[in-house]
């Protein structure tokens, strides 16, 4: 059976530039644009000519792509002629193959925010979508608050798709814009929609998350005959954000009925890739990935329970609805106080290390496992610790180089502008090889501001570690947590850390202790072993 092509338009740099906290320099947004193409989508809406000086800028020197670039404007304001409007010219100016207007279809909008007449703003749409396509473009019309307009007024908001449409549209794009909207409700307003002349090849569907529902929403509509789907990468976007093309994408190609029913452009070399675009844009936004993310997130393939993990053994499917391979993600089996002998010989496995089932140390590593969780570790979040554990039980574990001794101060006094700062300094003295380095630090950033003890801390540990200085080089802390575990004065500090390197890994490691610098520590040590280790790394004699 002939399977029926959907096309996925993404508005990361636009919708999503939207996103309280979020600002894309222009070379974010040439990297982000050339992920898209990789990916495969149809269509990149690169943002709104003209609006500020980045996006002026990123039009100007738009990457080459394979998908179809996209300028973002309104349509034309009462009064003038859609000739004469310089908003609209200044989109059209931007030179994109197409062009994405945005259009009011609820008459309360209509009357309130534009505070014009009914059939004046169906005039606007139909001239502004004309001169488009008079001008060479593949115009589009994004139906601003277009479920809510039909539920109000369904003959209103019905006539200014058809003028639209009337005037040359290729795309029809219904959009859910206060995200209130459930999947019940917008699958059946696009069969109404359909049914009343306007074709599903020529839909396309925009969602917001304010209900949790735009996902949802959006496969409700590709069912009931739209063809275009619009959202973003991590679900970016106002408020709760657009609706995830990170999660879109894997279920319109893995599951059933759409990937029987229909194509995209996605290959599964591309699918693969998704994990790793995916965290490309949180790296850019400096946001720590959502570890609860379907397909992608760290936790999405992670079995915690040991009659999960004993299961998975036998049969991964018995818990896991893919194979995590093919969005590039990859299976995890947390260790905690909780686990039993399953869990522990899978999470071994999956370092390398493989254990005969009736070796006594295994129960050895899960009492000490609870034990320590006892007091106040966490092993179920920081895997590269527990790998470290269990090899040190397992006389795996090789040294590198011992610490001597490392001090850290925090100093408040004035600099040369006479203005109180603070300035974090360390020193660390490791040996190496039966050689002692001293290694000292500040905490100072480019900018001049103090990023604090810890961080003057890892800075000092990872300056100077002679023969696998290579090796950590390209090493990243990615993030920080504290958690006081006990309250009053017997109060436990618990770190975990998350690292990153140049591979594209990434692992924690927890560190605990009633001092915060040395629970920090000790994760820091943590992450360096465990990099040194999984890089093969031979300690120096």
């Amino acid at each position: 059976m002939m399977r029926e092509r959907l096309y996925l338009f993404d508005t990361t740099l636009r919708d999503g530039q939207q996103t309280q906290g979020v600002q894309f320099s222009l070379s974010d947004k040439q990297q982000i644009a050339h992920a898209l193409d990789a990916l495969g989508v149809d269509y990149i809406e690169g943002g709104w000519p003209g609006a500020n000086p980045t996006d002026s800028d990123f039009f100007a020197a738009r990457p080459q792509t394979r998908a179809t670039f996209t300028a973002f404007g309104m349509t034309k304001r009462a009064g003038r002629s859609a000739e004469n409007d310089d908003v609209l010219a200044g989109v059209l100016n931007a030179g994109t193959p197409a062009v994405c207007l945005v259009g009011k279809s609820h008459d309360f909008h209509v009357t309130t925010a534009l505070g014009i007449s009914l059939p004046e703003n169906v005039d606007n749409i139909r001239a502004s979508i004309a001169h488009v396509v008079a001008r060479g473009r593949e115009a589009m019309l994004d139906a601003e608050h277009f479920f809510d307009g039909f539920k109000a007024n369904p003959s209103y908001a019905l006539d200014c798709l058809k003028a639209a449409l009337g005037a040359g549209a290729r795309w029809i794009v219904l959009c859910d814009t206060n995200g209130g909207t459930l999947p019940e409700e917008v699958g059946g307003i696009t069969a109404e929609v359909i049914a009343a002349g306007i074709p599903g090849d020529r839909l396309g569907i925009h969602c917001h998350d304010d209900t949790g529902n735009a996902v949802a929403n959006s496969l409700a509509a590709v069912l009931a005959g739209a063809r275009q789907v619009q959202g973003t990468l991590n679900g970016l976007g106002e408020r709760c954000g657009n609706a995830n093309l990170t999660t879109i994408i894997p279920t319109l190609l893995l599951k059933e009925p759409f990937a029987s029913r229909f194509e995209t452009g996605i290959t599964p070399q591309a699918l693969a890739g998704l994990l790793k675009t995916s965290r490309m844009l949180d790296d850019i936004l400096n946001r720590v990935p959502l570890r609860s993310a379907p397909y992608v997130g760290a936790s999405a393939f992670a079995h915690k329970a040991g009659l999960h993990a004993s299961a998975i053994l036998k049969d991964p499917t018995t818990y896991e609805h893919i194979d995590p391979a093919v969005v590039g993600n990859e299976r995890l089996i947390p260790m905690s106080n909780q686990a039993g002998q399953s869990n522990l010989r899978a999470r071994l496995s999956s370092a390398g290390i493989e254990v005969a089932s009736a070796d006594p140390r295994l129960a050895q590593i899960l009492d000490q496992i609870k034990q320590r969780e006892d007091e106040g570790y966490a092993y179920d979040g920081a895997q590269a610790s527990f790998e470290l554990l269990a090899r040190r039980a397992l006389d795996q574990c090789p040294e590198f180089f011992e610490v001597k001794r490392y001090r850290v101060t925090v100093e408040r006094r004035k600099n040369k502008h006479n203005e109180m700062v603070t300035l974090s300094e360390a020193v660390v003295v490791v040996k190496i090889g039966g050689e002692k380095v001293m290694s000292v630090s500040d905490s100072m950033d480019e900018g001049g501001s103090d990023r604090g003890p810890v961080n003057a801390l890892a800075k000092a540990l990872a300056k100077d570690l002679g023969p696998y200085q290579a090796c950590i080089d390209d090493m990243k802390l990615v993030d920080f947590k504290v958690r006081i575990t006990q309250g009053g004065t017997e109060a436990v500090t618990r770190v975990i850390i998350d690292s990153e390197d140049g591979q594209g890994r990434r692992w924690s490691t927890v560190g605990v202790s009633p001092n915060i610098v040395d629970a920090s520590f000790e994760a820091l040590l943590d992450a360096i072993q465990w990099k040194l280790i999984r890089d093969h790394v031979v300690p120096a004699e």
